[in-house]
């Protein structure tokens, strides 16, 4: 009869959906002023908590190994809602979910740790460590390929169905299936046992051959099935896709790459010929998975990818720019696609993005790819190409526009000459003012964290400014910049306070990890990577939960990537002998450490 959603201080989740009381974290209430992307999560946060009043609470599954399906129906409808909900101001949020969301599915699938979306689960410990990348983004991933492979009204018709059957009952997955294949005349039970319990992740590739006038002779679509990680569970698995094929070509006169034919059809097993294509002049890019119906990584053929790298930034459409994005980031997490090769991509095409979430995430994925997956040898080059290339964006974004505020951000993350540090303390102080740009009270964090991580700013400013912001967030972003001076003392007292007294609030604990944890101070944390090691078992022993894990993944040395630190690794991991929850973290950590080793020297030898 009623429907409240209560902002939290310090709390741990994102938000939880009880019953007609949704309770979020306090962050999501803006103080100062955030971009539409921020806005646009915000409204998916609310939606997917609104979705489970009837996915989680109207009906509940009977255990906890369908945990996946009230969190993927939640982010399905979340995002669904806001594409096709008319006047939405989120039309766009099927390009989001593919740069985003899929982006941290596609991680959590290639890690030790992968699991069948329908997960076994054995114990609490197993519930915990299960709400991950697969139950939410790989999950609502394949309910999005489900949607296209029954039709979108039978699905919702089964959905409705199924409600209307179990209303104010428990339920398993098979009762939702039944439903779905009642409406649609579909048989799912083979597509249920290879895409719900199994693990891992197919790699699609277009096979093409032409005639000497370009003209399409042959065309099929391969599909592999890699090998799982070590230590996973399961076998490599084929699975049926349901996918679209996008021919696009350059337009004389816009400019624009444009879609000109769309072919939609099943792909099974190793390879499927597509013979509506044949006959066909080849176009200048042959995108598979184009509106992104299925979920799987995909490639270019070689024309298509030389392409796309020149004239990535000109698709009309938002979806496949953010299709391209994501499959030349996943290129270079696997080491195909050289770090300073991906620089030089998004260099050449982010200023053409308009879709400021995409802007965001190619912003962040940038600095991770510097920071871990760059050549050490080449990184600092990167770093400087990148904040002047983040201080012109700066100078030339519309007054006032989203755009202007994510590159002053970033601008402000990576400075790091004596002139760009200049303008940030101008700009906090200012003496320089940018036409548009409100120096708040978040941008004004954002400045001096920066500061106090290069000895700019130390605790005289950082005073001043937390009694000029006398809030609760004040004291994180205080907290923050203390543990991210380039002092020895700095760093010990922000490790006192975390591990070895481990009494502060989850929210201000985390604000200090942060401000610990700078790309730029190796040398300042190499010490701390035999204590990391020393501590972790305790840590995990005597903190909740949340504070335990934010503990041990915020902290694990991940910035020092080199051999000495995976044998650190393996070495505690053999002689610790951790429970499966433990285990799993750090082996988790661990992957991603390997991977940027990999991700370097592929970048060291730039060679395909």
């Amino acid at each position: 009869k009623k429907y409240d959603q209560l902002f939290v201080p310090e709390f741990n989740a994102g938000a939880m959906e009880n019953a007609g009381a949704v309770t979020i974290r306090d962050q999501y209430v803006f103080r100062s002023k955030a971009t539409d992307a921020e806005y646009e999560m915000l409204a998916r946060g609310l939606l997917h908590e609104l979705a489970h009043m009837w996915f989680g609470d109207l009906v509940t599954m009977e255990w906890w190994n369908d945990l996946w399906l009230n969190e993927s129906f939640a982010t399905y409808t979340s995002i669904a809602c806001q594409a096709y909900a008319p006047e939405s101001r989120w039309p766009h949020s099927w390009t989001t979910f593919a740069n985003s969301m899929k982006t941290w599915a596609y991680r959590q699938d290639q890690l030790p740790s992968t699991h069948p979306i329908m997960a076994e689960i054995r114990d609490l410990d197993d519930v915990l460590v299960n709400f991950d990348g697969i139950t939410y983004a790989k999950g609502a991933s394949v309910l999005k390929q489900l949607v296209a492979y029954v039709g979108t009204d039978e699905f919702f018709s089964g959905v409705q169905a199924y409600f209307k059957a179990h209303a104010y009952g428990n339920t398993r997955l098979s009762d939702l299936l039944d439903a779905l294949e009642e409406t649609s005349g579909r048989d799912l039970k083979d597509w249920s046992k290879k895409w719900l319990q199994t693990a891992g992740i197919n790699i699609l590739r277009p096979e093409i051959e032409t005639d000497a006038n370009g003209v399409i002779t042959s065309f099929a679509i391969r599909q592999e099935a890699p090998a799982l990680p070590a230590g996973a569970q399961g076998e490599p698995t084929l699975r049926p896709h349901r996918i679209a094929i996008g021919l696009y070509d350059l337009d004389e006169d816009s400019g624009k790459l444009l879609r000109n034919e769309r072919v939609e059809l099943d792909v099974d097993g190793e390879l499927t010929a597509v013979p509506e294509l044949l006959g066909k002049l080849r176009p200048a890019v042959i995108l598979l998975n184009d509106d992104d119906l299925s979920y799987a990584k995909v490639r270019l053929d070689e024309q298509s990818l030389a392409l796309v790298i020149e004239h990535l930034g000109d698709f009309e459409s938002s979806l496949p720019r953010a299709l391209c994005w994501s499959i030349a980031w996943d290129m270079t997490r696997d080491g195909e696609f050289a770090t300073r090769d991906y620089l030089a991509l998004v260099l050449s095409n982010v200023g053409k993005e308009t879709d400021i979430d995409v802007v965001q995430s190619l912003q962040h994925q940038v600095k991770l790819a510097l920071d871990c997956y760059a050549a050490p040898t080449w990184r600092e080059t990167g770093l400087a190409r990148w904040s002047e290339f983040a201080l012109a964006q700066l100078r030339a974004a519309e007054p006032a526009d989203d755009h202007q505020l994510a590159w002053t951000r970033a601008f402000a993350a990576t400075s790091r000459t004596p002139e760009q540090l200049d303008l940030l303390q101008a700009l906090l102080d200012g003496s320089q003012t940018v036409d548009g740009l409100a120096v708040d009270a978040e941008l004004r964090w954002a400045l001096l964290q920066r500061l106090a991580a290069t000895g700019r700013a130390g605790e005289d400013e950082i005073a001043e400014e937390l009694k000029r912001d006398a809030t609760a967030a004040g004291e994180r972003h205080a907290a923050m910049a203390r543990a991210a001076r380039p002092t020895a003392e700095a760093k010990a007292d922000a490790w006192e306070r975390v591990v070895e007294k481990g009494e502060l609030a989850n929210a201000v604990q985390e604000a200090i990890i942060s401000g610990f944890v700078q790309p730029d101070q190796g040398q300042l944390l190499a010490p701390y990577t035999e204590k990391y090691f020393a501590a972790l078992k305790d840590i995990y022993l005597s903190r909740s939960h949340e504070i335990g894990q934010q503990t041990i993944v915020g902290l694990y040395p991940r910035m020092q990537v080199s051999q000495e630190t995976l044998g650190a690794t393996d070495a505690w991991l053999a002689s610790a002998r951790p429970n499966a929850k433990l285990r799993r973290m750090v082996t988790e950590l661990r992957a991603d450490l390997e991977r940027a080793l990999r991700a370097q020297r592929a970048d060291d030898g730039v060679q395909y």
